[in-house]
């Protein structure tokens, strides 16, 4: 025989008695009392140091832009720089010359989405693994053109002349 220490019933096994405990005397597990305040202050540090983060990667960005590609017109390839400012491509506008190769090169600033570059109308889509890696185009009709990123996150425009 075996009695039950919190109401003193008897049964006549161990099996029996576990089966009384769990139904008639279970025991629940008292939650965990967080403070609150301190998980708001714990998630606010988290979050200021990601986007500290985020903001000093990218603060090379604005010491590396350059645009070149004014006096090309010997047949030279216009060569363009991209980098990221402000979750954008940048320079936004860009100016080319129809007819002449074009070079643009996404510095290392630029990441993810934004290696991928495309201007639909003018039939350029490419993706660029590291800044040496290049896009080249010969643009052939006049006009402003969209380019985007490969999920249109990013987007600028390029105008030909």
């Amino acid at each position: 025989m075996v009695r039950c220490n919190q109401c003193g019933r008897d049964f006549g096994t161990e099996e029996a008695l576990a089966m009384h405990n769990a139904a008639k005397h279970y025991v629940y597990k008292q939650k965990k009392n967080y403070n609150k305040g301190m998980l708001w202050w714990v998630g606010g540090i988290i979050v200021i140091v990601v986007i500290a983060w985020y903001i000093s990667g990218n603060n090379n960005s604005l010491k590396s832009t350059v645009v070149d590609g004014e006096d090309n017109n010997k047949g030279e390839i216009q060569k363009i720089t991209l980098s990221l400012k402000n979750f954008n491509y940048y320079p936004t506008t860009i100016t080319v010359k129809e007819g002449l190769p074009v070079e643009i090169k996404l510095d290392d600033s630029i990441k993810g989405c934004y290696r991928t570059f495309v201007i639909k109308d003018l039939g350029v889509n490419a993706y660029s693994k590291n800044p040496s890696e290049v896009i080249q185009f010969v643009p052939k009709q006049k006009g402003t053109f969209e380019f985007v990123c490969g999920m249109r996150m990013g987007r600028g425009t390029i105008v030909v002349e």
